[in-house]
Parts: C-alpha cells; structure tokens; sequence
C-alpha cells in the first residue's frame, strides 16, 4: 500500500493552505490537484481540508492527536 492509503493510522487532521494565483503556491495547488481524490478516496474519514486564501505562504498542518505540526510549503520541494 502506498504512503496515500497509510495517512489515516496516525493522522487526525490535515490541512493546505495556499494562495490561488501566486507562483509560491503553484506547486501546491498542482499537488492538490493531482492527489486530493486519491487521498480522500484512500482516506475516507480522514478530514482534508483545502482552503485557498489570497497572498497567503503556502502551508501544510498536521494533527497528530494532541500534536500539530507546521510545515511551510515554499521551503519545501514536494515529491512529484
């Protein structure tokens, strides 16, 4: 199975923050759009939420029962 259908074990929550035209947050969106339904199909009560707000830094939360964890997406070069 790949890491797609594993998030559920010990994620509570995840998150994605990211602006809808700016080029910081391209990768990002491309992202979402490539894996959401797999993920969600994979993780069916696993809450995704996708929110796009206007010149905001693109962000990744993650909740681990009583921890959350912060990532700032721009920094970071996502796995394709």
């Amino acid at each position: 199975m790949s890491w797609k259908g594993q998030l559920s074990r010990n994620l509570k929550e995840l998150r994605i923050l990211f602006c809808q035209t700016s080029p910081a947050s391209s990768s990002t969106r491309t992202f979402v759009e490539k894996n959401y339904k797999d993920l969600k199909t994979l993780n069916p009560k696993l809450p995704i939420l996708i929110r796009e707000c206007s010149g905001i830094q693109p962000q990744l939360w993650a909740r681990y029962g009583i921890y959350l964890l912060l990532l700032l997406l721009n920094y970071i070069n996502i796995c394709k």
